[in-house]
């Protein structure tokens, strides 16, 4: 099974760019990430215009764009995908996917907190595996500066990433 860790923290904190050097770090130690970003608002990602964009203007449920290089779907929903969904949507060729929300989800948590934009975690301290903070918890997990992707990223591949190679060349 794919290691999943979920990014959390409140709005505005923060996760998206802390993600952005964690994703960057990961990947220059050769791991392949794949990312799940929920979103608790309606998106588009059509244009005005576009191709896509006029096809859902006239009714189509579902699009899908594929390139030599990349493939897009936007499909109208009655309700939110579940998560095992979205994770068999991504496939099976990543080393680790990172999700971004899903503070009440089934995995591992690191959260992103910063003081002045909340006042308490939102994770329970059994979820969570580190704190990225400006700030200072009595909370038996490790904690990283709101810059170190790469001690957060020592601690994934240490608990997920290393743990899934040895287990697959036993295999």
């Amino acid at each position: 099974m794919i290691p999943i860790v979920s990014i959390v923290g409140k709005s505005k904190v923060g996760k998206t760019t802390f993600m952005e050097k964690l994703i960057a770090e990961l990947r220059s130690r050769g791991f392949r990430v794949a990312v799940i970003k929920h979103s608790a608002h309606d998106f588009e990602i059509d244009h005005p215009g576009k191709d896509t964009y006029r096809h859902a203007q006239a009714g189509a449920e579902a699009i899908a764009i594929a390139s030599p290089h990349k493939v897009a779907l936007v499909k109208s929903l009655e309700k939110e995908p579940s998560i095992q969904v979205m994770l068999d949507m991504i496939g099976p060729e990543y080393d680790i996917i990172l999700t971004e929300g899903y503070k009440r989800g089934p995995f591992p948590k690191v959260e992103i907190y910063r003081k002045g934009i909340s006042d308490r975690l939102v994770s329970r301290e059994d979820d969570l595996i580190a704190i990225v903070t400006d700030n200072s918890f009595s909370i038996d997990k490790p904690h990283f500066d709101l810059e170190d992707a790469s001690g957060v990223a020592d601690l994934i591949e240490k608990r997920f990433l290393l743990a899934r190679k040895s287990y697959e060349r036993a295999l």
